[in-house]
């Protein structure tokens, strides 16, 4: 017999309503050692998903583990453009999800789909990602968004997390999907948030059609 919730689950898209960002370990040090996607790349790709999140108004919690002992502060490009007001919470758990600061964070954000995005992959983002699925949350994993050590440590931390039910997804297909219309008069400001070459394409002609109008 086919359970339906867990069917449902799969098929309720990401809103702007429904949904929270989890920000996992993009350290400095971390970085340092990704080696599945290219570091410009995957800076670029949080950023804009961090971005993306704050133009749909997506509550935002953001962790770090041993800033100052061990992997130092997060990247320069995301912290500038994150909240000002934003708490980066400072943990020593391994799993993110096992801080009771993360936990109330995330809870305090009354949204039941989490997008997480980390590093390393395999550790960082698949750890929580299983958690908060197991304690009933809908979890979302920007892979883009994310990076490891090796592509065998990103092969597994990817099935891993497949195999638990959390949903894969990349940081522009998730903003798009919370935006849900390109009529929204948010669409201009997402697909600048995002930059994608054919976010750039769609800004130009929402002007042109504008002029026109």
């Amino acid at each position: 017999m086919t359970d339906t919730s867990a069917v449902s689950r799969f098929h309720e898209p990401l809103s702007r309503e429904n949904a929270a960002l989890l920000l996992v370990d993009h350290q400095i040090g971390l970085l340092t050692g990704v080696r599945d996607i290219d570091v410009a790349q995957l800076k670029h790709n949080v950023v804009g998903l961090a971005k993306a999140a704050q133009t749909l108004e997506v509550p935002i919690v953001a962790t770090t583990t041993a800033a100052e002992s061990m992997w130092g502060p997060l990247v320069p490009e995301l912290a500038e453009v994150l909240p000002p007001e934003l708490e980066i919470i400072d943990r020593s758990t391994v799993n993110a999800w096992h801080e009771p600061r993360v936990r109330e964070a995330v809870e305090a954000t009354r949204r039941q789909k989490i997008i997480i995005a980390g590093v390393s992959t395999e550790v960082c983002v698949a750890f929580p990602a299983i958690a908060a699925t197991t304690a009933g949350y809908t979890v979302f994993a920007s892979v883009d968004a994310s990076g490891t050590f090796s592509e065998t440590k990103r092969a597994a931390g990817l099935l891993r997390m497949h195999q638990a039910g959390v949903i894969l997804t990349d940081y522009a297909t998730a903003a798009v999907e919370m935006l849900e219309d390109n009529a929204s008069p948010l669409a201009p400001d997402l697909y600048a948030a995002i930059d994608m070459p054919f976010a750039v394409l769609v800004g130009q002609l929402a002007t042109a059609y504008a002029k026109r109008s």
